[in-house]
């Protein structure tokens, strides 16, 4: 799993490429929250254009992430969603949650 980052104001972007499972999912944890505390990140966007898979952990890395970020009063959103990831998105409630969007500026515009 390879991730890339941008920083826009305060919102992090998280480009995912890879498989998201239980193989990687506690060092991904890791990272995403050492990024977000020591950048000062209030919003996160996750684009899961490259993600080929993603399992329970993986759900648990975007809710956890999601609980982080709004205890810091941010949003979470996720863009370019495969019908893959979709599903189990839709599955697994995440919607409820997270926002859906087309692309970083429609997510962005709507933080």
């Amino acid at each position: 799993m390879q991730l890339q980052y941008e920083i826009v104001d305060n919102t992090l972007i998280v480009k995912f490429d890879g498989e998201l499972d239980h193989h990687v999912a506690e060092d991904i944890r890791t990272e995403l929250d050492d990024t977000i505390d020591r950048r000062g990140i209030r919003n996160l966007i996750f684009d899961l254009s490259g993600m080929r898979f993603m399992d329970s952990s993986g759900i648990g890395v975007i809710i956890g992430r999601y609980k982080h970020i709004t205890k810091l009063g941010g949003k979470v959103s996720v863009i370019h969603v495969t019908d893959q990831i979709d599903k189990i998105f839709n599955l697994a409630g995440m919607y409820r949650i997270v926002g859906k969007y087309s692309n970083k500026n429609e997510a962005l515009n709507r933080i």
